[in-house]
């Protein structure tokens, strides 16, 4: 508030100042005209335009001060001379009455400007102009956006899911990818193929095909034993007659009838000395048994390692996966089966004659062959495998393209 006022040099007032103290919140000040009542207020209004007066806040501090006198009536009241009745209050608003009579001529100007507008834009009767003209294009568009729906609803639906029952949603999702669609532009082809299985039913994941695993197999192919001729001991005395004749395996085959017939000659029916019995027996000795003993265990192990080959083979195509080319399989396979079959037909005559040297047909490029078919499918089904395990990001991929294309059509 104010606690004391210094007045000089102003109006009635002399150089010397006169000093209104003792002040309270509420002060009256009372006078007949021409005493000085208004220049105390305009001093309080503005002190900075009276240099000799002054005014004291309490406290040091100034307060905005609001001062209603006939300097406020004058700035603030205004009476329009052209609308009755009408007032303008507050010391920045002294031009408004021109200002009402500038915006009357631009109101004036701004109305007739709209109403040729209006004309233009809906005609004269309010159905026509620009406006009609828009119904109508936009009525075309939506009718286009409309066909290109119905010639890929059948294949490419699940993209449209949402707006495959509304042209006018149609249209408007059209406009809405125009503007913000930035997906890849592929082939219908593979748009609809790639469709049927990301839109069809939830797709499963499925299972990848086994994995032949012919190692051994193919191992058995480079056994030393099939290159060694093996014969009986070349030292003993029988040793120079069955290398003369040639017929070590006829004598081997005959060896268990001469032992079951008491040592008496099968062929001849004459009775042997020990001796003869003797080099018979030196003649195969442990190496050539050792040697005989390979074959047999190579035979056998053949067959067996063939057919588990097989068996894995015949349970793939029993229950095949649709990645996988299950004809060109079966023709691999048949192929296989006759190879292994030759190989153990060649192993059953070096068992029987094991002085011969066989080589056995090869399955490695059958087997490889298997095996890159297993191979592709396996791929196809990690690619599915992975689509499953995000179908929602791979249907969302897959829509952009679908919507890029039909822009691109239209």
């Amino acid at each position: 508030m104010i606690e004391r006022i210094s007045i000089a040099d102003i109006a009635t007032f002399d150089t010397t100042p006169e000093i209104l103290g003792g002040l309270s919140q509420f002060n009256f000040l009372f006078g007949s005209n021409g005493t000085g009542k208004t220049t105390i207020s305009r001093v309080i209004a503005d002190e900075d335009n009276y240099p000799y007066c002054n005014v004291k806040w309490k406290g040091g501090t100034k307060l905005q001060p609001m001062v209603y006198n006939r300097d406020f009536v004058e700035l603030n009241f205004n009476q329009s001379e052209e609308l009755k009745g009408v007032f303008t209050l507050g010391e920045k608003q002294v031009d408004t009455l021109t200002k009402i009579d500038t915006a009357k001529e631009e109101l004036n100007a701004l109305t007739a400007k709209l109403q040729g507008l209006n004309h233009t834009l809906q005609g004269a009767d309010g159905a026509g102009g620009k406006r009609a003209e828009l119904t109508a294009l936009e009525g075309s568009f939506k009718e286009k956006c409309w066909t290109q729906k119905q010639k890929h609803d059948d294949k490419l639906k699940g993209a449209f899911e949402g707006y495959r029952n509304s042209a006018e949603k149609f249209k408007e999702k059209v406009l809405q990818e125009s503007a913000s669609n930035s997906a890849t532009l592929l082939s219908l082809e593979y748009l609809e193929k790639t469709s049927a299985s990301v839109f069809g039913q939830d797709p499963m994941t499925e299972k990848t095909v086994a994995v032949i695993d012919a190692t051994k197999l193919l191992d058995h192919e480079t056994n030393p034993i099939l290159e060694k001729v093996v014969v009986g001991k070349a030292d003993v005395d029988i040793a120079v007659m069955i290398k003369k004749l040639g017929n070590s395996d006829w004598v081997r085959e005959g060896r268990p009838f001469y032992n079951a017939n008491d040592e008496i000659c099968p062929f001849c029916q004459q009775s042997t000395d020990e001796a003869f019995a003797k080099s018979l027996n030196d003649y195969f000795d442990e190496t050539f048994e050792a040697d005989s003993q390979a074959i047999d265990c190579l035979l056998t192990n053949y067959k067996t390692d063939a057919s588990r080959v097989q068996q894995q083979i015949v349970l793939i195509i029993e229950d095949p996966s649709r990645f996988l080319d299950v004809e060109k399989l079966r023709s691999e396979k048949e192929l296989l089966d006759s190879k292994i079959t030759i190989n153990i037909q060649r192993l059953s005559g070096k068992k029987k004659e094991a002085s011969r040297v066989i080589e056995l047909e090869s399955v490695s490029n059958v087997v490889e062959a298997i095996s890159s078919l297993i191979e592709a499918a396996n791929k196809l089904i990690n690619e599915h495998n992975q689509m499953v395990a995000n179908i929602t990001t791979e249907r969302s991929k897959l829509t952009a393209q679908v919507w890029k294309f039909v822009l691109g059509e239209l």
